[in-house]
């Protein structure tokens, strides 16, 4: 049986989608992923979609979605990535265990081209290694035809 996890933003139009990604990337078909947002922007972030894509990982169907879609399912965890997220999101009777992983908004920057790219790879960065860690870290679901 695959684990759930459920990564919460404000938006959910970056850093949660971003998350997402490396989750159903890392999660090896052991963890099923999803996102959502307190106030959805409505829209995935292009640069976010741009930085995943640059390492391999395609979000461009991904959705920005509110966490009204997802209450009442049951997650084995739940992250926020960002301190509204956490402060602001109800509590899921679901949720087994939650996390908080603040990282920078790369949507908030402000600047030239470059530094825009800059800090969504930044924090992309962050994210997977984040993800990695936690992952790499959890015990894998037995899967019937292991052997196990």
């Amino acid at each position: 049986m695959k684990k759930r996890v459920l990564i919460l933003c404000t938006g959910n139009s970056a850093r949660s989608q971003m998350a997402e990604g490396f989750w159903s990337k890392y999660g090896d078909g052991a963890w099923e992923a999803q996102s959502a947002g307190s106030s959805p922007a409505g829209y995935v972030h292009p640069l976010a979609i741009q930085t995943m894509a640059e390492i391999g990982i395609d979000i461009r169907s991904s959705r920005s979605k509110h966490i009204n879609e997802v209450s009442g399912q049951n997650f084995d965890l739940v992250v926020t990535v960002c301190d509204k997220a956490k402060e602001s999101c109800p509590m899921l009777p679901g949720a087994k265990k939650r996390l908080h992983w603040p990282f920078d908004d790369p949507a908030a920057v402000h600047g030239g081209e470059v530094e825009e790219l800059q800090t969504f790879r930044r924090v992309r960065d962050e994210i997977a290694a984040s993800v990695r860690a936690y992952v790499s870290a959890s015990p894998t679901p037995r899967r019937a035809d292991s052997g196990q």
